[in-house]
């Protein structure tokens, strides 16, 4: 039992182990004497970080749900802006097919005409051709002075005389 009693002494902590109930108090002591700390420090301050969080939160949460309003709206006027874009788009689409056709029609009438004109100078040089080559003749033959028939010219006297 010597050997019992001699552990014991050496060490210190084996000591306290015999006095929990002290040990427990202590303990105790110091825990109150925190909290107390806190709620007076608290009292003093009068900061509550609990309401501040729960207001804070709120607070956050009327923003985050007001930007998201505003996010819906943006994105609502952004759909229907791109929509009256597209709207317009088609518009001009269907403008510009309609123009290519008619440019086309034109394209068309211009090459028709266009032919059509080259076949009117070429007939008008072949006339002035042969009107030239009928004038040479002429002039290269001797005109011969046609006699008219002499029923005609008696008819002729007739209408004369009548009118007289």
């Amino acid at each position: 039992m010597i050997d019992l009693a001699e552990d014991s002494r050496s060490h210190p902590l084996l000591r306290l182990g015999a006095q929990p109930i002290a040990l427990t108090a202590a303990a105790l002591l110091l825990l109150i004497a925190g909290v107390t700390s806190i709620a007076i420090w608290r009292a003093y301050t009068g900061a509550v970080p609990e309401p501040d969080r729960v207001v804070a939160s709120r607070q956050l949460q009327a923003r985050t749900a007001q930007a998201s309003e505003q996010l819906v709206e943006k994105t609502k006027g952004l759909e229907a802006t791109q929509q009256e874009s597209i709207d317009q788009l088609q518009v001009v689409q269907d403008q510009l097919q309609t123009m290519k056709r008619l440019m086309a029609a034109q394209q068309a009438d211009t090459k028709r005409l266009s032919e059509q004109v080259t076949t009117l100078n070429e007939s008008i040089d072949n006339l002035r051709q042969s009107f030239a080559s009928a004038r040479a003749t002429e002039v290269e033959t001797p005109s011969v002075t046609r006699r008219k028939p002499a029923r005609h010219q008696a008819s002729v006297r007739k209408r004369g005389k009548s009118r007289s």
